[in-house]
Formats: structure tokens, sequence, C-alpha cells
């Protein structure tokens, strides 16, 4: 695993509430943070743009700047950290309507662009599969955190405690 290669990641889960719920939650920008031990907040900055905060143990703190590229309700909500044309990474919720409510998915990619990562891999490069494989594995699991935070909030909401 490369970071060259574009490495990725997904996770999923059903959420028993109606699609339109779990829309109004993973379409705002800020609820990853309150799941993400590694995003620390986010700032809304325009209606495509917003702010992260991040932390992580070995890499200190930093601010990215995402775009949001697609935004299809109740489909596919997708943003670009750094250049949407060239991003450092890219994120996305995606959801559709299954038998009992609805499937939600959270994917990454690193690159093209360079990243915090890249800095790692080039101080250390015969050590880059290992570098790239924990950080998506880092990534995996506060995609899990993430989707389940969303799935326990949407479930709330949708059996009527809303909070």
């Amino acid at each position: 695993m490369r970071y060259a290669d574009g490495p990725s990641v997904e996770v999923e889960t059903h959420v028993d509430a109606p699609p339109a719920v779990v829309w109004a939650l993973i379409s705002d920008v800020t609820v990853p943070a309150l799941f993400s031990s590694e995003l620390q907040e986010v700032t809304p900055v325009d209606a495509t743009t917003f702010r992260g905060r991040n932390r992580h143990p070995a890499a200190g703190e930093w601010e990215t700047t995402c775009t949001i590229v697609t935004n299809e309700p109740e489909a596919t909500f997708e943003w670009a950290v750094g250049d949407p044309d060239n991003p450092s990474a890219r994120w996305r919720f995606s959801m559709e309507r299954d038998a009992t409510g609805t499937r939600l998915r959270q994917w990454m990619r690193l690159g093209p662009a360079p990243s915090g990562l890249t800095r790692a891999i080039a101080a250390m490069p015969d050590k880059e599969e290992r570098i790239v494989a924990r950080r998506v594995e880092e990534h995996r699991v506060n995609m899990e955190a993430t989707v389940e935070g969303i799935r326990r909030l949407a479930e709330e909401r949708a059996a009527g405690g809303d909070r």
C-alpha cells in the first residue's frame, strides 16, 4: 500500500431510521467531530467550504480547508481536503434506503496531493507501506466510531428522542 496508489477505506452500517433523518446528520459538517478522536472541531466558512481542526498524538495539531464537491440530498455528501482538483484526501458519506431504514457508508481516499503523511514518508521512505497502512487503519477506526455515532443519533431522533 503506497500513498501514490490512493489508498482508501470504507465502513458501513444499517441505521434504523428513514433517509431524511440520516441525511440531516451526514450533511451537517460539524457532526463527525462529535465522534472522531482526531477531528476536533469544524467551522463552516460558507455554503461549500469549511475548516477542520485536527489533533493526532504523533503529528500534533493542524487545520484543513475543505470544499464540498458533491451534495446530492439523501444520496451522497463528499468533500475534498485542500484543492478540490488535487486534494490531499477525499471523504464521502453515501446512503440509500434499505428494507428497514437506511444503509450508511463512509469512505475516504488519501491523495493525490501531498499531506502530513507524505512528510512522514519522505523522512522514512523504507517504511512507506507501514506508515500508509497504519494511517488507513487509524481512519477506519475513527470512521467506524463516526458512523456508529450517527446511527445512534439518527435512531434516537427517529424514535422521537431528538437531542
